[in-house]
């Protein structure tokens, strides 16, 4: 079946599903419920995936749409401690010299989060997070000195980590000048010292770790021009996107003035 076919038996099975006997002001007309009717007529002709992962650079906007697929989908959410690490300013603002605490914390505490996974049974269990265990090391390679890495990979082996593979990775793309904006508009204190070349070497980073991946089904979504956190008809694109998603690769470049 083509993804132009799947989108549209979806699109018929989520009409059937509506009560035809209800006034359209009973019709779903908020986003989750809209959302939710989408899901619900997806699963009538495919399996759903269980345990999807939203990576991207920060600023991307992976918390953002992480917690929104959390709720449509019903699924828990996972999310790293990023405003937990007291070493995290620090390094924004002094760079090198604090990368290696920076680092070490993230690399424990994902670590710890990948333990708490539901191991095995996540095959039978749900899951939405916003990071990758797999990305600490590309963020360890971008930060750290040899010396550093080495030790960084020795911690890293001994702490014996087998995160299970995501149903479907979201990579979420956009240029290093909308990612500051973006950054600055949040108005975290933390991160408000974050370099431009800082991103553009981090989206450097990302794109050559995604151009190899291959672990799992990966759609990357340029997300330069959308806004997943006030825009419901963005978000509901991009989920049918994912409910459409064929093969083990797809590019999504949606045009915010045709959605």
């Amino acid at each position: 079946m083509t993804e132009q076919n799947l989108k549209n038996e979806i699109a018929i099975s989520a009409v059937t599903m509506v009560d035809m006997n209800k006034a359209p002001s009973d019709y779903p007309v908020n986003a989750v419920q809209r959302a939710t009717t989408m899901i619900e007529a997806a699963a009538q002709i495919q399996s759903l995936p269980k345990y999807l992962a939203v990576e991207g650079p920060v600023g991307a906007g992976k918390t953002t749409l992480a917690r929104k697929l959390a709720e449509v989908f019903a699924y828990p959410l996972m999310l790293e401690p990023v405003a937990e690490n007291p070493f995290l300013d620090r390094f924004y603002a002094e760079g090198a010299s604090q990368a290696l605490p920076t680092q070490l914390f993230f690399l424990l505490h994902r670590a710890r989060k990948v333990s708490d996974m539901p191991g095995n049974d996540l095959l039978d269990s749900s899951l939405v997070a916003d990071f990758m265990m797999e990305k600490d090391e590309l963020f360890a390679k971008l930060t750290l000195d040899s010396k550093e890495f080495l030790l960084y990979q020795q911690i890293q082996s001994s702490l014996k980590v087998k995160p299970p593979e995501p149903d479907l990775v979201i990579y979420l793309q956009a240029p290093a000048k909308t990612l500051k904006d973006r950054v600055l508009h949040r108005g975290n204190t933390f991160e408000q010292s974050i370099e431009l070349d800082y991103l553009d070497a981090m989206n450097d980073s990302y794109t050559e770790f995604f151009h190899y991946y291959e672990q799992a089904p990966l759609l990357i979504v340029n997300a330069s021009e959308v806004d997943f956190a006030n825009n419901d008809e963005h978000f509901l694109a991009l989920l049918e996107q994912i409910l459409c998603m064929e093969g083990t690769r797809q590019f999504y470049n949606p045009n915010p003035t045709l959605i």
